[in-house]
């Protein structure tokens, strides 16, 4: 009864929609409207401005970090398939949020706040976390795009799982968030094949215009 009701609950808190939220408080606006229409950090950035879409990321960063400690330490979860069922749950509640008629974000924040909160519970897996956001920081600094380091991020994960012999478990939560990652990107993906998904202005991605 105690991983039902911390599974419920994290759902519910990765259900609750900051981007969309902070869109109508400080805009008055329903931030699905604007942008790539999604209910995340990276659109909440380019439609509110930098320190309120940085204030979303954080917040969104923290529902995962939350669920997998806070939720899971109130209701004396110990084990690492508990905690798993809390990963998936908070994630699945922020791509698929009850508040938003089950349309979300694409959950890689939250995701990223899971992992965190796995390396606190599970120390082993520092070094499955330190791969995955290298491969999104070389990745974003290569390409300026958010959405390809995302994926490839994401396609490390299980890899990284494996590389540093993590349980079958874990692994196969690797795997779903992929998958879940894949299936939320699937119009950035599009995109991308036909060269208009957009990328954030990095100084040195920029042409230099000839003298």
């Amino acid at each position: 009864m105690n991983v039902v009701v911390a599974v419920i609950m994290s759902y519910l808190l990765g259900s609750i929609p900051t981007a969309y939220l902070f869109g109508r408080f400080l805009q008055g606006i329903d931030i699905r409207e604007y942008g790539s229409g999604n209910v995340g950090a990276t659109n909440a950035i380019r439609v509110l401005g930098k320190v309120p879409g940085s204030i979303v990321l954080l917040l969104d960063i923290g529902k995962g970090a939350l669920a997998l400690t806070v939720v899971g330490d109130v209701f004396g979860l110990d084990s690492a398939a508990s905690r798993i069922f809390l990963a998936l749950a908070v994630v699945a509640g922020h791509n698929w949020t009850i508040f938003l008629n089950f349309k979300g974000g694409k959950g890689i924040a939250t995701s990223l706040g899971v992992l965190i909160g796995l390396t606190i519970e599970f120390p082993e897996l520092r070094g499955v976390l330190f791969i995955c956001l290298l491969a999104w920081l070389i990745s974003f600094l290569v390409s300026g795009i958010v959405s390809i380091s995302s994926i490839i991020a994401a396609t490390v994960l299980p890899v990284a799982m494996v590389l540093t012999a993590q349980s079958f478990a874990m692994i196969l939560l690797g795997v779903i968030f992929c998958l879940f990652v894949i299936i939320r990107h699937r119009p950035n993906i599009k995109r991308l094949f036909s060269g208009q998904e957009p990328k954030v202005d990095l100084p040195f991605l920029r042409k230099k215009n000839p003298s």
